[in-house]
């Protein structure tokens, strides 16, 4: 069971949706994920979430920002995880409560399988190549790590909404 509100997660869902989905084209497109769509799923927290958090919350979300902002630079350093990658893991831990971490977490597995393959088996297909030849992730040795994450946070906004 999520612990976010079925109304925050709809709220959050219909504000972030765009944004991740941004993020998860540019990622395929231009393995990048631009700093103007971490900094709007950002303001999006700061604007929003006052209205549907309680305040301790909300507060906890700019530790919880801060915190994976400092893990993103660790995995960015010593993992070869992308920067951008972990600005926008910092950016959408801020709508996380600590008690859907593990929840979230699990999501966030599966998308990352299921992204991995899919794009894998997806860049093998000749069509496909074709039809968006200017894709830098095609060519790529590292894997576009936003299409995982946009859809976790979809995913997990999703979940709550309706579910709950």
């Amino acid at each position: 069971m999520l612990t976010l509100t079925t109304g925050a997660a709809l709220w959050f869902l219909i504000a972030t949706a765009p944004v991740a989905f941004l993020s998860a084209f540019n990622d395929l497109k231009r393995m990048k994920l631009p700093n103007g769509l971490v900094l709007t799923l950002a303001a999006i927290y700061v604007v929003t979430a006052p209205f549907f958090l309680p305040f301790d919350q909300y507060l906890w979300g700019f530790a919880h920002g801060i915190i994976m902002y400092g893990v993103g630079i660790f995995l960015f350093m010593f993992a070869g995880v992308g920067a951008g990658d972990g600005k926008f893991a910092a950016a959408m831990s801020m709508f996380i409560p600590v008690a859907d971490v593990m929840p979230v977490l699990m999501i966030f597995c599966a998308f990352l399988l299921g992204a991995f393959a899919a794009h894998r088996l997806l860049r093998a297909i000749p069509a496909v190549r074709r039809a968006t030849p200017d894709w830098v992730s095609w060519g790529h040795n590292k894997f576009p790590m936003g299409l995982a994450l946009a859809g976790t946070l979809v995913t997990y906004f999703a979940l709550a909404a309706f579910t709950g």
